[in-house]
């Protein structure tokens, strides 16, 4: 297809000129700009979205510089209340969004990550700018924060299609409580499977809860690769993921509402 989005994506480096944050949880290898866009036209897509990583801390340059030079990109960066005061004019950056961070489990947020009191104060903040909130958070966490989402005055995008458990099934609370924000329209789900899918015995173990989150509503649904698989061993191929999101939602017409009509509202 022609056009079309990639909505979640990392660059890292080169770290002569971007070093990476003292106070970080990982290390990753480089990922270059030039390398994402070999990726998009491998992929057949025209634009993508980049978010900041945890691992740079507070320096937004290689964010910065990548969206002046590319302008078919859009950044999402970190902010955390205390510090990122100027919100406004980063739409003219191609910034649209603020990332934060509320997952379950033992030092579930990164180094560097921006929580969810962060977000509940900037929140205001971002509608005035024309930002909106992308959340990295899973079904076990989901449910105690879903009233306050329901409250906030941005859009929210929640990633890794919420970090679904292929153990608990679609009819956990965590679950349909997704779901049910997503079918209200207060958030957006990006359809991101594989890393909820490690303890699979096959990829497919994903697709009753793809199928449930189109059901629920495809106007809300947005596709990112999550390139360069940070952290995963071995990196999965973007493209295979991208066949098998097409393999799995199985209509032209979902296809491009979900890669080129849903993104372009939020991004474009």
């Amino acid at each position: 297809m022609s056009g079309g989005w990639d909505c979640h994506a990392h660059l890292f480096g080169p770290y002569d000129q971007f070093p990476l944050a003292a106070d970080r949880s990982y290390t990753p290898p480089p990922a270059l700009s030039s390398q994402y866009l070999a990726l998009l036209s491998r992929l057949g897509l025209s634009n993508g979205v980049l978010v900041h990583p945890s691992a740079y801390g507070e320096d937004h340059s290689l964010l910065f510089d990548a969206l002046a030079a590319h302008r078919q990109l859009r950044g999402v960066i970190v902010a955390r209340a205390h510090t990122f005061a100027a919100l406004h004019g980063l739409r003219d950056r191609g910034i649209r969004a603020a990332r934060f961070s509320h997952r379950s489990g033992a030092g579930a947020n990164f180094a560097g990550s921006a929580g969810f009191t962060d977000l509940l104060e900037l929140a205001p903040r971002l509608a005035d700018a024309g930002l909106h909130a992308e959340l990295w958070t899973d079904t076990q966490a989901l449910p105690e924060i879903a009233e306050n989402l329901r409250r906030l005055p941005v859009k929210v995008v929640i990633d890794h299609m919420g970090g679904f458990d292929i153990d608990a099934g679609i009819d956990a609370p965590g679950f349909r409580c997704l779901l049910s924000l997503v079918e209200d329209g207060v958030t957006f789900v990006k359809l991101c499977a594989y890393r909820n899918l490690f303890k699979a015995r096959d990829f497919d173990q994903g697709l009753p809860f793809h199928h449930a989150l189109l059901g629920a509503n495809p106007h809300a649904l947005l596709w990112g690769s999550d390139w360069p698989h940070l952290r995963v061993e071995p990196a999965p191929d973007a493209a295979q993921l991208l066949a098998e999101f097409r393999r799995w939602t199985d209509s032209p017409t979902l296809e491009s509402l979900i890669l080129d009509a849903n993104p372009a509202k939020l991004y474009g």
